[in-house]
């Protein structure tokens, strides 16, 4: 593996690590990434690698939010299990099932056309808009994660389950979910993250039981070069974006995702 493929690599897994987690559909990238830089690995080997370096990405979210999510408490020199903690992880369970059916049935009848990331980039990115305007002189009615009720969470499940659709983002539609739900930006960008746990790692998991794990050493080399990368750029876009929206909303990254919709549409109707 010479110089310049560490450097794909690298570039590959810090797009990554930004894009899965801000709402600009991570998808929308790699298309345009893998059209101009040209990788050495099967294509075979890739699909693996796209969805391995994720497991990275998941890590970040539980060295994060580690104090909030395990449920393990020491009181009186006693493990103890929190019950607002078994809470959170039933709700994260609930809101997991839709997007695990529709993965299931549906994943591999789902092409990744340009065409439809996009429309998916631009439309949503519309909808990101729409939705902070009507948002703009209203409170929030969820304001913390254990406000969230098993029905509010399924209901944001489902919303995460159409991001099936290349381009949609999976943050993106969860997050809007629960915008239109009522929630806080900060409870459902939380949330959010909580999601990807089960969605990253079952998908993960998966892929690397269909391909098995005979990687030759520069494709070990590869995914642990990539899946660090990732980890350390994921934890930091995930503190930015709790940062960001603190004081701001999603209209920014709205924005974005139709500048990068006009994009991919230019191109390849050029090419």
């Amino acid at each position: 593996m010479d110089f310049l493929e560490i450097i794909r690599i690298i570039f590959l897994s810090i797009v990554q690590g930004i894009t899965e987690w801000l709402p600009v559909s991570s998808t929308g990238h790699m298309i345009l990434i893998e059209e101009f830089l040209n990788f050495s690995h099967s294509p075979e080997f890739w699909s693996v690698f796209l969805v391995v370096i994720q497991l990275a990405s998941v890590l970040a979210v539980v060295t994060t939010f580690f104090k909030q999510l395990n449920p393990f408490e020491k009181v009186n020199k006693k493990i103890t299990i929190s019950n607002d903690k078994l809470q959170l992880w039933l709700k994260i369970g609930i809101a997991s099932i839709p997007a695990a059916i529709i993965g299931v049935f549906f994943d591999d009848l789902v092409p990744e056309s340009p065409w439809i990331v996009a429309i998916a980039l631009i439309f949503y990115g519309i909808v990101f808009i729409i939705i902070e305007n009507i948002n703009r002189d209203k409170k929030p009615q969820i304001i913390t994660l254990a406000s969230i009720s098993y029905k509010l969470a399924f209901i944001v499940g489902i919303f995460q389950a159409i991001a099936i659709i290349p381009g949609t983002s999976r943050s993106g539609a969860t997050i809007i979910g629960g915008l239109m739900l009522g929630m806080s930006r900060k409870t459902i960008a939380e949330f959010t993250f909580f999601l990807a746990i089960p969605a990253m790692a079952g998908a993960s998991l998966l892929r690397i039981a269909r391909f098995g794990l005979n990687f030759t050493d520069a494709e070990w080399a590869t995914l642990i070069i990539g899946c660090t990368v990732a980890f350390i750029v994921s934890v930091l876009t995930i503190k930015f974006l709790l940062g960001f929206i603190k004081n701001r909303d999603f209209k920014p990254f709205a924005y974005y995702r139709i500048i990068l919709g006009a994009i991919v549409f230019t191109y390849f109707f050029l090419v």
